[in-house]
C-alpha cells in the first residue's frame, strides 16, 4: 500500500521542480522589464541592468532555498527510517 503514496510524492516533487524551471527565467524577465520601465520613465540607462541582476539573484535564491529544504527533508526521512525497527 506504500506504492501509491510514493508515486504521489514523486509527482508532487516533479511538479515543484518544474515550477523552478519557470521561476528562474520569470524572475529574470520581471527584473529586466521593471528596470526598462524605470529607465524609460526616468530617462536613464542603467536601471535595467540593476533590476536584471536582482531578478537573477532572486531566481537563484529560490532555487537554493528549494534544494536546501529538500535536503533537510531527505535527512529527516533517513533519520526516521534509521530509528524504526525492521519489520
Amino acid at each position: 500500500m506504500r506504492q501509491p503514496r510514493q508515486r504521489n510524492k514523486a509527482i508532487v516533487s516533479a511538479g515543484e521542480y518544474i515550477s523552478l524551471a519557470f521561476m528562474l527565467p520569470a524572475a529574470v524577465f520581471v527584473g529586466y522589464f521593471l528596470g526598462t520601465l524605470l529607465d524609460r520613465w526616468l530617462g536613464t540607462n542603467f536601471f535595467y541592468i540593476v533590476f536584471l541582476l536582482l531578478g537573477i539573484a532572486a531566481g537563484l535564491l529560490q532555487v537554493v532555498r528549494k534544494f536546501t529544504k529538500d535536503a533537510r527533508e531527505a535527512e529527516r526521512e533517513a533519520a526516521s527510517r534509521d530509528d524504526q525497527p525492521d519489520e
